[in-house]
């Protein structure tokens, strides 16, 4: 991944792979040079879901503003120009909304790590992505440790054991097939060790390649 000026690195995966962990640290430990950047900024509002009639799927591709994503991503490569600072909106897994102008992008920020599920996806406005990376990462998780921790999360989160155990095998596994179906639009796999796909509250641990 080497381009004068500001770089762009897309960590993608499944629901629960472990990319939001592993993309933090590698933030964490680049240090102010590096900014994070999750997709799940660009959720749409459950407002507009309901609206939509696409709350119960909440987490598909067409749940979020692809395109909103795609043209910041754009606006970033130009803002390095002009010494722009950017602000960006983050997601709040708590309340389940997105904060507007939460992520603040400055000019000195060397490389941006784009993190989400659809960074690889080829159909739609997600396509407008994928040319925006210099270089796409897909975090291919054990599989049924993935989906043990996904119905954890979702329990944490407000929902009963029942519901958690339907949507992680319900509208999210129709998601990480889909997800899956992008592995080969990487330009690196990687596979995690046991822990280190998690965050530090799951039991989580360093990973050792970063020291």
């Amino acid at each position: 991944m080497e381009r004068p000026g500001r770089a762009f690195l897309g960590v993608a995966g499944p629901p629960a792979a472990g990319k939001s962990t592993l993309a933090a640290l590698l933030a964490r430990e680049l240090g102010p040079c590096a900014c994070l950047l999750p997709m799940d900024g660009f959720h749409l509002a459950d407002s507009v879901l309901i609206a939509l009639g696409r709350r119960n799927r909440k987490g598909a591709p067409d749940t979020f503003d692809a395109a909103g994503f795609a043209a910041l991503l754009h606006r970033l490569r130009e803002a390095e120009a002009s010494e722009e600072t950017v602000y960006a909106p983050r997601f709040h897994r708590e309340i389940e909304e997105s904060i507007a102008g939460e992520i603040v992008i400055g000019p000195e920020t060397a490389l941006v790590i784009a993190e989400g599920n659809y960074l690889l996806l080829p159909d739609g406005p997600w396509a407008r992505i994928r040319p925006l990376l210099d270089e796409g990462w897909y975090v291919e998780p054990d599989e049924e440790l993935r989906l043990r921790r996904l119905v954890d999360r979702h329990v944490e989160f407000g929902k009963s054991p029942e519901e958690a155990y339907a949507w992680a095998h319900g509208t999210d596994q129709a998601n990480a097939a889909v997800i899956a179906a992008t592995r080969g639009h990487a330009d690196l796999l990687v596979r995690l060790p046991p822990g280190c796909g998690m965050r530090p509250d799951e039991g989580g641990t360093r990973a050792p390649w970063l020291g």
